[in-house]
């Protein structure tokens, strides 16, 4: 059963979009804390969210912009405004469709139907820059070609994925290769950076892996301060 994840802080909507989605035969999530809304439906890596983009605290916009930054979750947006220029701006976020409301259950069970359709076999796709990385078998797909990574190479570049332009710890490292962080040689750790930075290398990413002291490893396009 498919999953969908409800982004809406009006509660009667939210409750009738549900209502419709369930009787569809989806398992419906509703969103209702909108400050981390992101982070949120990263962790449940729904099948698809409904986002509304009037929201309180956190707008709509930036919660899209999060989600296709970190992830390839699709996103359909349901709002009620109708302007041009609101639109091309979700779709050039990323988001997959944009749906004026109200409209009929119809049009939205058609529109949502559509885009699960366009993303089944891409579940297990995490989107970066310039590159898709399958996290099943860590096959990274850049340049029109592709190669399988490693294992520990493969969840290095995963973690980095998931974080964007935020600094992963060494510690968080760890946990993803190794599903622990006692008695792990930090040497270790260097080694499997090093192998993918070349690894990297020689597939002409831009990105690169940039040391953060004090706070980890960042995968960014800004030059190295350090070899």
């Amino acid at each position: 059963m498919k999953r969908i994840a409800i982004v809406e802080d009006e509660l009667f909507m939210r409750e009738e979009l549900s209502g419709i989605l369930q009787k569809a035969d989806y398992e419906v999530e509703e969103i209702s804390e909108f400050g981390d809304a992101a982070k949120q439906l990263l962790k449940l890596s729904p099948d698809l969210v409904l986002l509304d983009l009037n929201l309180p605290v956190s707008s709509g916009f930036q919660i899209c912009r999060e989600i296709k930054q970190k992830s390839s979750i699709p996103v359909l947006v349901l709002t009620s405004r109708d302007q041009l220029q609101d639109e091309l701006h979700a779709l050039n976020l990323g988001a997959d469709e944009y749906l004026i409301k109200p409209c009929r259950k119809e049009r939205l069970l058609a529109r949502v139907s559509n885009v699960l359709k366009r993303y089944e076999g891409r579940q297990n796709l995490l989107e970066g820059p310039e590159c898709l990385l399958d996290r099943q078998t860590y096959t990274l797909y850049i340049h029109n070609s592709s190669v399988v990574l490693p294992r520990n190479q493969g969840k290095i570049l995963e973690m980095f994925l998931l974080h964007g332009e935020e600094a992963v710890s060494k510690e968080e490292l760890c946990m993803a290769i190794w599903g622990t962080t006692e008695f792990i040689d930090e040497n270790a750790l260097q080694v499997n950076l090093t192998r993918l930075k070349k690894t990297l290398a020689g597939l002409r990413m831009r990105r690169q892996i940039v040391l953060v002291r004090g706070l980890g490893y960042r995968f960014t396009e800004e030059e190295p301060h350090e070899a």
